[in-house]
């Protein structure tokens, strides 16, 4: 397979992730004394797209032709322990989105002879 197309095969599929998803909305509340959780709740707010965060896949070595295509695409940059990271910009700051996505796309990589994982956290 051309880089191209297991570029859009993983692409596919972390898209296809991300819709079936099931996503856990986040509550944000703010409380009367900012410094007591069990004070008078003021205002409340409800973020369908659950918790925010990041999520990257990190491709190895990055002298791989995945990770220089990557890279010729401006879609990677060097990652700090070594390989070539591919944050996932998509879905707004939807941790689980992105994770969704990155491990779909991770997985595509993997099943075609690409070192591939995901790497994530919550903001």
């Amino acid at each position: 397979m051309q880089v191209t197309e297991l570029f859009q095969a993983a692409h596919n599929a972390g898209n296809v992730a991300v819709q079936a998803a099931t996503i856990a909305p986040m509550i944000v509340q703010q409380c009367a004394n900012p410094l007591n959780d069990n004070s008078e709740v003021q205002r409340q707010w409800l973020v369908n797209d659950g918790v925010c965060g990041f999520a990257s896949v990190i491709v190895k070595p990055a002298n791989c032709k995945f990770a220089k295509y990557l890279k010729e695409q401006g879609l990677g940059r060097k990652h700090y322990y070594g390989g070539l990271s591919m944050s996932v910009f998509a879905f707004n700051q939807s941790l689980q989105k992105k994770e969704a996505y990155a491990y779909a796309f991770a997985k595509v990589l993997e099943q075609n002879g690409v070192n591939a994982y995901v790497e994530s956290r919550m903001d």
